[in-house]
């Protein structure tokens, strides 16, 4: 458990990336040299369950990538060949190993007040609007490992008060840095994105043998629930409609018409005139019925 004092002092420091970089390897039928015999055969049937279950469109430059991840299943596992694995999780049809996939599979760049601008708009609207029922509720679909999530929350406190009524629903495909989000710890070298100011408000120090890390504090973390949520199965089980969703750098892994059922599915968990965060690559102008622009990478809900 961290050992945290409420009253050490924040030192401003740099960020750093510790996120694998994807190394193109080409077509070849086989990757030479390697632990596993990896063909083409193999990346396809990757590619068509991944589709199948969580949506995403992986790309033939991904070779090295999925190699790379799901090799480390295989060592779990006992599979001596990715064709024996994927002939296994195919037999088992859903369970824990499912999951694992998918987590093996999904990439999770994420960190503090990312898309700065997002959140200025957010704490814009915030202040300028009621929301529809008793207190705001908000969705973030894409949550990572917590950085975007508490980054929402820090915002929402610092426009509206820590005793207004806000709640905000995070969730991910991706069980294990839900994990990682819930628990809410971080290092400190790894909050380019958090003003000294903000480190103090809503951050205890680990100290001693926690030295260098942070942990949000719990009244912030107690403004959130954490859910495993797969944006392309069904219908989305939310009994109230949202005020504000984030959907930021998601659908840049779903093709076309994976992305307009996904934004049919939003729609239909959204207040009217709710406002939609997205990634600044993705573009939903052809679905102008459901979201209209409203401002860069913000839609508002038709």
């Amino acid at each position: 458990m961290l050992n945290l004092d409420r009253t050490t002092s924040f030192a401003a420091s740099p960020g750093k990336s510790g996120l694998e970089e994807d190394v193109p390897l080409g077509s070849g039928p086989l990757m030479q040299g390697r632990e596993f015999v990896w063909s083409n055969r193999d990346f396809a049937r990757v590619q068509a369950l991944i589709y199948k279950r969580a949506g995403i469109s992986l790309h033939d430059g991904k070779h090295a990538m999925v190699y790379s991840r799901l090799s480390r299943r295989l060592r779990e596992t006992g599979h001596e060949s990715f064709a024996s694995y994927l002939d296994w999780l195919e037999s088992i049809n859903d369970g824990p190993e499912w999951q694992e996939f998918v987590n093996a599979l999904t990439t999770n760049l994420t960190s503090f007040f990312r898309e700065q601008h997002h959140f200025e708009i957010l704490a814009q609207h915030l202040r300028a609007h009621k929301p529809a029922g008793n207190g705001w509720k908000v969705w973030c679909n894409a949550a990572s490992t917590g950085e975007e999530p508490y980054s929402i929350l820090m915002t929402a406190v610092e426009s509206l008060g820590a005793s207004a009524g806000f709640h905000l629903t995070a969730s991910d495909i991706d069980s294990r840095v839900l994990d990682t989000a819930s628990r809410g710890i971080y290092r400190a070298e790894n909050l380019k994105g958090v003003s000294t100011e903000r480190l103090h408000r809503f951050f205890l120090r680990g100290r001693a043998g926690n030295s260098g890390m942070v942990r949000i504090k719990p009244e912030l973390r107690r403004m959130v629930d954490f859910l495993n949520v797969n944006l392309i199965a069904g219908d989305y089980a939310f009994r109230e409609q949202f005020d504000v969703v984030f959907c930021r750098n998601v659908m840049i892994y779903f093709d076309a018409g994976t992305q307009r059922r996904v934004l049919e599915r939003i729609h239909r968990v959204m207040q009217p005139g709710g406002l939609l965060f997205v990634g600044h690559a993705e573009n939903f102008s052809d679905s102008r019925d459901l979201f209209v622009l409203k401002g860069k990478t913000v839609y508002e809900r038709q």
